[in-house]
């Protein structure tokens, strides 16, 4: 893929070098130079080596642990863009960070979803690129042009190749009420049934299996979330399809934030194989026998050339 004029760099934030590499090479870039670390006390520091005047930038950089750096380093990067008189800005985050709290689920409670909104937009930015929001509705928090992809194609995609001659057993699950209309798009691409778990929190990161609402005895079960944080919630929910007669269960999601116990939690759970997107880069400690990563470099990619070249990118959302 090759863009064919036009001026365009890519710069990549700290969280997330190894995808945005990965997504410059499917556009046949290189990443632009630019160092980004910190001062001494703490302070973020950048400094962009390349020119980017009238340029088309997009700078890549997921909002994930530690939440609060990644977040300045893509503020600060947009800020020295726009004093160096760049075209377009676009922010690049494959994970957006504070998306939870979206919303005042109690008296005097903030949205720090629309915070962040504010400040990316103040810093600057033109354009924000994202994938798989927690609430979908984020996108209008925002004054300026969002782009939402979703990463479900990539993990149907894959479940198609790994049970193409055994589709007719399988059933996915969604984990809680809130995410049925993610989960059903899942099961009619793959055109196989859908189940609901229906559970009650009593307090955050902490869940309880009330019961199972759909067939899953004698099924190969997909529990499929957007994120998974501690991995209380799709744990519990594994252990329990499988208490309940499943004759195995695998898990997908886009974002492994896997903070925590999530990773002894997974270890330890019914969970035969957990399908993650890399959206959020994971460490050496992180990784596991039964996490698999699936690259999104193509789609990104795909969306910025889309971008840049004016062309519409509504086909990447099929």
């Amino acid at each position: 893929m090759n863009t064919s004029g036009g001026n365009i760099k890519i710069f990549s934030g700290s969280s997330n070098k190894e995808l945005a590499d990965s997504i410059a090479k499917e556009i046949g870039l290189s990443v632009s130079k630019a160092t980004v670390g910190q001062f001494s006390d703490g302070e973020i520091s950048v400094n962009l080596s390349e020119t980017v005047r009238g340029a088309d930038v997009y700078i890549i950089n997921s909002t994930s642990a530690p939440v609060n750096d990644h977040l300045m380093e893509v503020l600060i990067m947009i800020d020295a863009c726009k004093r160096s008189s760049a075209g377009r800005i676009n922010a690049v985050i494959p994970y957006y960070g504070y998306a939870r709290q979206d919303r005042k689920a109690r008296p005097r409670d903030p949205i720090s979803a629309k915070l962040v909104a504010d400040m990316i937009t103040t810093a600057g930015a033109d354009r924000v690129l994202t994938m798989d929001l927690h609430c979908s509705q984020i996108q209008g928090f925002f004054n300026i042009p969002v782009d939402h992809l979703k990463g479900n194609s990539l993990l149907t995609d894959y479940y198609e190749m790994k049970f193409e001659d055994d589709m007719e057993d399988m059933v996915a699950v969604s984990p809680d009420l809130g995410s049925v209309a993610r989960v059903r798009a899942f099961a009619e691409k793959l055109n196989i049934p859908l189940a609901i778990i229906d559970k009650r929190r009593p307090r955050p990161n902490v869940s309880e299996i009330m019961n199972i609402i759909g067939d899953i005895k004698g099924k190969k079960v997909i529990l499929v979330d957007d994120m998974i944080d501690t991995a209380g919630t799709i744990c519990n929910g594994a252990n329990a399809i499988k208490e309940r007669g499943a004759k195995s269960v695998y898990a997908c999601a886009t974002h492994g934030v896997l903070s925590g116990k999530a990773i002894e939690r997974i270890e330890s759970s019914a969970i035969e194989q957990l399908v993650l997107l890399d959206t959020i880069q994971l460490p050496p400690e992180k990784l596991s026998p039964k996490i698999k990563v699936l690259s999104t470099a193509k789609i990104f990619a795909d969306a910025i050339y889309r971008i840049h070249e004016g062309l519409p990118i509504s086909r990447l959302y099929d």
